[in-house]
This record gives C-alpha cells, sequence and structure tokens, in this order.
C-alpha cells in the first residue's frame, strides 16, 4: 500500500471514529429545566399531565382516535409536566429515572393519530422523548 493510500485510509478512519462519538453522544439528552410556575394567574401554568397514549395501548395505533400521545422509554411512569391552554398541549417536559426533567419533542403532527386537526388549537399532539429511538 503506497504512502497516500495510508494516509487516506488513516483519516478515513480517524474521521468515522469521531463521528461515531459524536453520534452516540448526540443521542444522551442532557437535563433541561422544569417550566417556571408564573407569579401571577395564568391560563398556561404548568401542571402535571399523564393523560397520554403510549406504544402500549392499542388505541395509541387506532389512527381514528384523537388523543395525545406519548413515545417515551418511561411510558407515563415518571413525571410528566405540561402547559397548556384550552385543554391543547403546549409545551411538556418528562423526568428521566433520576428526576432530572428533560424537554419532550413535540411532532408536527399526532401521528399516527388522523383526527383532531381541525380541533381548536390544532388537536391532540404527540410527545417524543428527546433522542429516543423506538427499538434500540
Amino acid at each position: 500500500m503506497s504512502t497516500a493510500v495510508r494516509r487516506i485510509a488513516g483519516f478515513a478512519v480517524a474521521t468515522s471514529a469521531a463521528a461515531t462519538i459524536a453520534v452516540a453522544g448526540a443521542g444522551v439528552a442532557s437535563a433541561d429545566e422544569w417550566p417556571p410556575v408564573p407569579t401571577e394567574p395564568s391560563p398556561t401554568a404548568p401542571g402535571e399531565y399523564y393523560n397520554f397514549l403510549t406504544p402500549t395501548d392499542l388505541d395509541y395505533w387506532n389512527p381514528f382516535v384523537s388523543r395525545n400521545r406519548l413515545t417515551s422509554p418511561f411510558g407515563t411512569s415518571t413525571r410528566i409536566v405540561c402547559t397548556g391552554f384550552h385543554g391543547v398541549l403546549l409545551s411538556c417536559w418528562q423526568a428521566d429515572l433520576q428526576g432530572n426533567p428533560h424537554k419532550l419533542v413535540q411532532l408536527p403532527l399526532d401521528f399516527p393519530g388522523s383526527t383532531g386537526s381541525s380541533q381548536p388549537g390544532g388537536g391532540p399532539g404527540h410527545f417524543v422523548y428527546p433522542g429516543f429511538i423506538p427499538g434500540s
């Protein structure tokens, strides 16, 4: 093998190792803060919320069920705090096993739900624990 080929191969190995480390590190979600409680009365004040459909519920997979969905490694077993307005969830946070809060990612639609988008505020949402890939 020529020197140039060895250099390119060494560079490729180093680059792929660095990329692997970067991707592995990206899967670890860092802790966020719980949403602040307003000092004045507010219609969007945070509160605990556990009424999500999870993948273990048959209705989670039914596209005609219009309810909030949660995809998380913890299901609803850890604390979940959400802000909302008139029954529509705006943002949610979920505790990990150590009790640290993580802001959930809201999908642009309530997949696999197909109804509810015409409801006030866009209807139910689908929230996903950051960095969680089901089946991994």
